[in-house]
């Protein structure tokens, strides 16, 4: 996809991040449409001649002119959010210090775990590629304060770790 040929064929509202037909394709869809479904993870996404594309890619490339070599973060975790000022280009490595809390976390906390056979809390962060043993907590709080020093330490994002924004 090229930069001109996403503009011929749709527009793109940088301050809703949402994306509308300027084509008719086909006998279901009109000019002004909004565009985009859901994929298996959560990211809206359109088919332009047989080939799928991320919207949150294609808004970067309608507002920077081109691909970003990088991934791109939604900053508030919303991947249905394609604002351009939610968009931020980061490496795979960068990107890992901006997730979401995963869903079968326990703790409400990201590296932060109970063990029920100590009664204790361990608290842990993965940096560089890198795991990183933080301690062994009696209270959750000092596993947490740990874990969040730590995030400090390593850039992560302070985002990191929120729920994921539905």
């Amino acid at each position: 996809m090229t930069v001109s040929k996403l503009k011929e064929l749709f527009n793109y509202d940088k301050t809703t991040g949402i994306f509308t037909r300027k084509v008719k394709k086909g006998n279901r869809t009109k000019v002004g449409d909004i565009v985009g479904s859901v994929n298996g993870k959560g990211y809206l996404q359109v088919k332009v001649d047989g080939k799928i594309y991320q919207l949150h890619r294609l808004a970067w490339l309608y507002e920077n002119g081109e691909y970003s070599e990088n991934g791109i973060d939604h900053i508030n975790h919303n991947k249905e959010d394609n604002r351009i000022e939610n968009l931020t280009v980061k490496s795979q490595l960068e990107n890992c210090k901006n997730q979401s809390l995963v869903k079968n976390n326990t703790s409400g906390v990201c590296g932060v775990t109970y063990r029920k056979d100590t009664g204790k809390w361990v608290a842990q962060i993965r940096a560089n590629k890198e795991y990183k043993f933080l301690g062994i907590f009696e209270d959750k709080e000092d596993a947490i304060k740990a874990r969040k020093e730590a995030e400090i330490e390593y850039g992560f994002h302070e985002n990191h770790g929120k729920r994921e924004v539905a």
